[in-house]
């Protein structure tokens, strides 16, 4: 689905299109070594990326009680500070990876915070992270053993510190959620519960990670937009708008769970959709000029690349703050902020991001 329209009808109605796999690119199962793999973990783990109500509203409720606004509100002067440091670290240099060096860990590094993660955990969590991903799109059988090893890893981790919150209570994000758990009158599996901070520390940094990448690309091809993203009162708008034109993820998956009928096409029970949020921001009959970037068109807010829906991305204003000061900083930190030429975009086929940005500044 690449019109606006039907982008935000599938996306809108759960009950006819089911989020059952959303990250995954085939309905293929997955290969025999590849299922013994994940049968050492939860191969049945939810994650509220992938799941339909009522089990999704329960995990939803969970987490909104525990991720409030005064606890994202609270997180702004942790994100300068580590921002700042990050900045510090390459300032003096010239020239360096931006993703490796300040766009993956930034917001890692806050989630850590906010979850309550060791800092030497991170770049485990990161590489997990990542195998979970790719476990979804196609590859040879031993690169998939490879990202399923990861995500048991991954599982077996969040587990632990569930286990380890619920022995000894804390004030984290991970203890709030252990906290508005024990106080439910049927509390969810743990596993359930493990499987929202699994879900909110990949998508919380990879997001935020192809934000800061897409946008300095934006920025070198059109210079206009680095005077918007230093103006206090127009940086907001200027991040919404390189959401809307570089989509962190591009689309995701739906299911039919009846028939159907969408864009004048009959669907029957059963058909995969792919709901493409990169298209659908692009349409012309909703974003006038689409191509264009201008952080002050009417039609900003229309933008899908939160999605829309039960499933509107949970970490959304966590990512617009982390955006709001990462941005800026970087093009006053470091001046003449340029391509060096070395660059390759990510390789999750959804995903809208560079793997490697190498960027050079004046010293």
């Amino acid at each position: 689905m690449t019109r606006y329209d039907d982008v935000l009808a599938v996306v809108k109605d759960h009950a006819t299109f089911s989020s059952a796999g959303a990250l995954k690119s085939s309905p293929e199962p997955f290969p025999p070594e590849v299922e013994a793999v994940l049968a050492q973990g939860w191969p049945s783990m939810p994650y509220i990326i992938e799941i339909d109500p009522p089990l999704h509203d329960r995990i939803r409720a969970l987490v909104t009680r525990a991720f409030t606004p005064k606890r994202i509100a609270e997180l702004e002067p942790r994100i300068q500070a580590i921002a700042t440091e990050l900045v510090d670290e390459i300032a003096p240099l010239g020239r360096a990876d931006v993703i490796e060096q300040l766009a993956w860990p930034l917001p890692l590094r806050v989630l850590g915070e906010l979850l309550g993660f060791p800092r030497d955990d991170l770049s485990g969590l990161h590489e997990w992270g990542t195998d979970w991903l790719l476990l979804q799109q196609p590859g040879t059988v031993e690169q998939r053993v490879g990202h399923a090893h990861g995500l048991v890893a991954l599982q077996r981790y969040m587990m632990a510190a569930l286990e380890q919150r619920e022995r000894e209570p804390s004030d984290d994000l991970l203890g709030a959620l252990m906290a508005a758990r024990a106080e439910s009158d049927d509390p969810l599996p743990l596993d359930a519960v493990a499987g929202l901070p699994l879900d909110l520390v990949v998508a919380g940094h990879v997001t935020v990670t192809r934000a800061i990448g897409s946008a300095l690309a934006l920025v070198f091809r059109h210079p206009a937009l680095a005077e918007h993203l230093l103006d206090p009162e127009s940086a907001g708008p200027a991040i919404e708008e390189i959401l809307r034109l570089e989509s962190p993820a591009q689309g995701l998956f739906r299911v039919t769970t009846r028939p159907t009928q969408i864009g004048g096409v009959d669907l029957p029970q059963g058909a995969r959709v792919m709901a493409h949020f990169g298209s659908a921001n692009r349409d012309g009959c909703v974003f006038a000029d689409p191509g264009r970037i201008d952080p002050e068109r009417d039609e900003l807010t229309r933008h899908l690349a939160f999605g829309k829906g039960i499933h509107f991305c949970i970490g959304a204003p966590l990512a617009r703050l982390e955006l709001r000061v990462a941005l800026p900083l970087l093009l006053r930190r470091l001046p003449g902020l340029r391509p060096a030429g070395d660059s390759a975009r990510e390789p999750v086929f959804f995903a809208r991001g560079f793997q490697r940005l190498v960027v050079e500044w004046d010293v």
